[in-house]
């Protein structure tokens, strides 16, 4: 059974504003000065921004396994995407 102190934590932790990121919109170059977004980040992406298919698939990120190359852009927002993730919240 919970004591004061713990409904005390409890009312605490609720108080506070919800930390959850939401997970990059990859997006692929089309032409000129224009990107279009596609289905999922490609393999190459993932394994250059240092991130496994566990990985990828418990933070949410979209996967496409069929997209080949990788966009230097996509990388970036995945890596700091990774990193806002492992951040205490």
């Amino acid at each position: 059974m919970w004591d004061k102190r713990d409904w005390h934590q409890f009312f605490q932790l609720a108080q506070r504003p919800w930390q959850r990121h939401r997970p990059p919109r990859p997006v692929a170059p089309s032409g000129l000065n224009r990107v279009l977004p596609v289905v999922g980040f490609s393999l190459s992406e993932l394994d250059d921004a240092g991130i496994n298919l566990e990985l990828a698939e418990r933070l949410g990120l979209p996967i496409d396994a069929s997209r080949v190359g990788v966009y230097g852009p996509n990388v970036s927002a995945l890596r700091d995407f990774v990193r806002s993730a492992r951040q205490p919240g």
